[in-house]
Order: structure tokens, then sequence, then C-alpha cells
């Protein structure tokens, strides 16, 4: 393997998920990811502090004023703690993916967590990212299968129309587009890795 592929693989696999729409690869909308968990934290520990890491700073007023609304409330009985706790996470997730430029589309069950961001998670949380590389260069190299092989069908064919020549084009340059997002991502992600 390459040193130029070793290096790059991580930044194309990133890349990849990036590829992916926003909502399929968000995981902080869901009640089990990292964003809620921080709320839940700030909410047991009566600090809010835990939770401002999500927002920027001119979202910390808002943050902090549904927090003080949400402990208020929550000591009116179970029912009143389970409305008030969903307001705070919606509130903390909404201006979460307001931040990142995301619509909110309300929150997520535990489990709606797409594989490879569960992945990342747990590399993050054991420290040992193999699996997680693993599997996502599995993912890579399939799309990147997947793609030729379109393009080596079309190509056969190319020859005996305009349809068909038009056919082979399309799955020609959805490859070089997929393959440029992939490099151009290793090159900036290996750039900034530098600086």
């Amino acid at each position: 393997m390459s040193l130029f592929f070793k290096r790059a693989v991580p930044a194309l696999l990133w890349t990849a998920l990036l590829m992916v729409p926003v909502q399929a690869a968000a995981h902080c909308d869901t009640l089990g990811g990292p964003v809620v968990s921080d709320a839940r934290a700030a909410l047991a520990s009566a600090d809010v502090t835990p939770a401002l890491k999500w927002v920027k700073p001119e979202q910390e007023a808002e943050v902090r004023a549904a927090f003080a609304r949400t402990l208020k409330v929550r000591s009116q009985g179970a029912d009143a703690r389970e409305l008030a706790d969903t307001y705070f996470f919606e509130t903390l997730v909404r201006l979460h993916r307001q931040s990142e430029g995301a619509a909110y589309t309300g929150l997520k069950p535990a489990d709606a967590v797409e594989p490879a961001i569960a992945a990342t998670d747990q590399a993050i949380e054991t420290g040992d990212s193999e699996r997680l590389v693993a599997a996502l260069q599995r993912e890579v190299a399939e799309a990147v299968r997947a793609r030729v092989a379109r393009v080596l069908e079309a190509k056969k064919h190319a020859g005996q129309s305009v349809a068909a020549g038009r056919a082979y084009v399309a799955a020609y340059v959805e490859l070089l587009h997929y393959v440029e997002a992939l490099h151009g991502g290793a090159e900036e992600t290996t750039e900034a890795a530098v600086h």
C-alpha cells in the first residue's frame, strides 16, 4: 500500500461519510446521541455547563433560559419532568443543529444512528479506531467497485446509440466526481493536519 494511500484512507473515509445527506448521518438529534447525553448530565447535576459545548456563544443565553425553565418545571411531578426534559433536549438539539447549518427535524429514537456513526462514537469511547477504519474502507471500496462496474457495463454499449453513449458518460462522470470528492477531501484533511 502506498504512503499516500495509508495517509489518505482516513480522510477519504470521512469524506465519503460527509457525502451522505446530513439527516442520514446525523446522530446529534437522537435520544441516545452525545448532545442529549450531555443534556441529561446537566439536568442530573443541575449544572448547564456540560450542555453548553454543543452551541455557539451567541446561543448560550437561550440554552441557559431553557435550562432554568426546565429545572423549575421538572420539580412539579413525573409528567412535568418528562415534558420539561424533552423541551430542554429539543431546544439544545435544535440550536446545535442550527450551529451546524443543518435543519432540526425533531428528536429521533436512541437507536436511529447510522452504523458508521455508531462505530465512530465507539472508536472515540474505546480509543481504538481499527474497526471503524476497516468498516469505512469496506464501504468506500464497495462504492468504488459498484461505480466502476456501472461504467464498464455502460461502456460496452456506448457506441450503440446516442442515448447509450450518454448513459456511459453519466456513469463515468458520477465515478469521477465521487473519486474527486474523496481525493479532494483527503488533500484538504491532510493539509489541515500538517498546519
